[in-house]
């Protein structure tokens, strides 16, 4: 049963949204934990196989309004020269001029522009994606998974997340042919986020 279709701990359930304790219980600013979140991506190689990477450094916010999600927000800013794909000679390829142009372009950011609550506990938020320094639009569709307090007193929620880009309509083309047909890395990437964020005092 979806976050706002849950049941008060009430005698008597709450008869909508709006008047929904629980909802309005994490409505509030909260800071995205880089330690306990991931922001990863999948790409096929050689048309064989997936590798598999993410970025270690960024910073994000949400705002969260339980009684309304059409009224959510989020912010994200990733730090192209943190990417990870477990080889060091290829990140250092995706950080150079055929891919990211990390010294050019440091920053990869997400603004969102609108939310939508899709039943259940599923999510959808769509923003602008920038990334070398070309905005596009960008949906990616949420679970929320849950809202907790830690032992250190911290308010945390939790949401994953999975989205779809064509990697060449912001501008990175770069490929190589292969003898058997087709081509080294593939456009369509895979994006999958895991996010732990702590509510703002």
């Amino acid at each position: 049963m979806g976050i706002f279709g849950r049941k008060s701990s009430a005698p008597q359930a709450a008869a909508t949204v709006a008047a929904n304790p629980y909802a309005a219980a994490i409505s509030g600013a909260y800071t995205i934990d880089p330690t306990h979140s991931t922001f990863g991506f999948v790409a096929r190689h050689a048309m064989v196989t997936n590798v598999k990477g993410k970025f270690n450094n960024f910073a994000g916010s949400l705002h969260l309004d339980g009684r309304n999600p059409a009224a959510s927000t989020a912010t994200i800013d990733i730090t192209m020269d943190s990417i990870d794909t477990g080889s060091a000679d290829r990140d250092g390829h995706l950080k150079s001029a055929d891919f990211f142009k990390t010294d050019e372009f440091p920053v990869m950011t997400f603004r969102s522009t609108k939310a939508e609550a899709l039943g259940g506990d599923d999510f959808r938020i769509t923003g602008d994606l920038t990334i070398l320094g070309v905005t596009k639009p960008l949906s990616i569709d949420l679970e929320f998974s849950g809202v907790a307090k830690d032992p250190f007193g911290n308010e945390r929620v939790g949401f994953e997340g999975k989205a779809e880009i064509l990697r060449s309509e912001w501008g990175l083309t770069w490929n190589a042919a292969l003898e058997t047909g087709g081509v080294l890395v593939s456009d369509k990437i895979k994006l999958h986020f895991d996010i732990s964020a702590i509510k703002n005092v």
